[in-house]
């Protein structure tokens, strides 16, 4: 099981690691999406500058980013115990990393919260529904993307925790709560000044003229 959990881990980073937004902004729009916007390849960027519809495409890709190899993974080694489970976590980690660190665009990449998300949804589909309704009360309540992301990634290890999930699964989620929060470190401090970009009213217009601005949140 050890080999094929190596094979499991370096394959989930490598897919973690292709920047579908980027690709998609190159693709669609002829643009390098690092460049516009707040420079990042995730959804919330993409969704920006090119509208809805392509930030929802990047999204689910993302997502698939964090699901697909923990899903294959948990129906294709069908075991159970400490060991299975902390091989889980590292995989699914391992896809995080590789989306937030990627080896194809030196080591940089998103800021993780969709394809944590589609990590979830295979470790605890209901902790991660309750968590994206965090996302969404949030985000409706305070209109900051980048506030609802970090308040669903805090809020997993609890969620976790009081599901009956084992100890490596829960440490884990605590370790993605670090990184995710890690990867939003500007958009802490924007919201602290009080300059952080909200999110109502901008995605209906998508802007492909307008140059770096460092503000979006995924």
């Amino acid at each position: 099981m050890i080999y094929q959990c190596v094979i499991f881990i370096v394959t989930a980073y490598l897919l973690g690691s292709i920047p579908f937004g980027k690709l998609i902004a190159k693709r669609v729009a002829r643009i390098n999406i690092t460049q516009r916007g707040s420079g990042n390849i995730g959804a919330t960027n993409v969704a920006r500058e090119l509208g809805i519809t392509w930030g929802l495409v990047t999204l689910l890709l993302d997502m698939l980013k964090g699901f697909l190899p923990v899903f294959l993974y948990a129906h294709y080694i069908l075991q159970a115990g400490i060991e299975f489970e902390t091989c889980l976590s590292a995989i699914g980690l391992s896809a995080l990393l590789g989306h937030q660190f990627s080896i194809f665009m030196r080591f940089r990449g998103g800021k993780g919260v969709a394809t944590a998300i589609g990590i979830y949804l295979v470790i605890s589909p209901l902790a991660c529904l309750i968590a994206v309704i965090v996302f969404i009360l949030t985000v409706y309540k305070w209109d900051f993307v980048s506030l609802g992301s970090m308040l669903a990634a805090i809020v997993m290890p609890g969620l976790l925790a009081l599901f009956g999930k084992s100890q490596p699964f829960v440490t884990t989620s605590i370790i993605v709560a670090a990184l995710i929060c890690f990867k939003h470190k500007g958009n802490i401090k924007r919201l602290v000044k009080g300059k952080e970009r909200k999110w109502r009213g901008e995605i209906n217009q998508p802007n492909r003229s307008r140059s770096r601005s460092n503000s979006s949140s995924e």
